[in-house]
């Protein structure tokens, strides 16, 4: 697996192919099938990757923050909702979420934790949501998160082998 450090720079070096690859999955790909490959592939690279030593995610976006969990995540630092989103986070432009003022992360810790603990906000949890369902339709985000998560980056190297994609169609 590529080190957190070089996913972005490879992930540029493979851009014209990754997109082609992207247009060949959506020509050919059986839509449930490639949701197995993806849950399959994420569950197997995810089992033995620990995130803390990475956090390329929590570097590279500002955390979002739903309005629901602002009480939750403020009570569990110990400080009110005011202070938390004066201290922390930004309205959204369209939405009713919030982001965090920073990047990285103003949750992210030295060690690589969160310091929302278990309120991380689910969007967090879930990234890069190469286990999600109907990654047909998702392949642009998938394509977004090759370029950040090492995992998400091996994940769709592993379905070019499965596919026999050869990169020059």
């Amino acid at each position: 697996m590529l080190h957190p450090d070089n996913v972005y720079q490879e992930a540029k070096r493979k851009e014209d192919e990754n997109y082609k690859f992207r247009t060949y999955l959506k020509m050919h790909a059986d839509e449930m099938e490639l949701d197995r490959q993806f849950q399959r592939l994420h569950r197997e690279l995810f089992a033995d990757y620990d995130c803390s030593q990475c956090r390329n995610c929590c570097k590279q976006y500002y955390g979002i923050i739903p309005e629901e969990d602002i009480e939750k995540d403020a009570a569990h630092l110990g400080i009110s909702t005011e202070q938390f989103i004066d201290f922390f986070l930004k309205k959204e432009r369209v939405g009713l979420d919030y982001h965090t003022k920073h990047k990285p992360c103003d949750f992210l810790l030295e060690d690589g934790s969160c310091k929302l603990g278990d309120c991380k906000p689910d969007d967090c949890k879930n990234y890069p949501y190469t286990e999600q369902p109907e990654q047909l339709w998702s392949l642009l985000s998938v394509l977004e998160a090759v370029e950040v998560c090492p995992v998400a980056f091996e994940i769709y190297e592993r379905l070019k082998e499965e596919y026999r994609f050869r990169g020059k169609r």
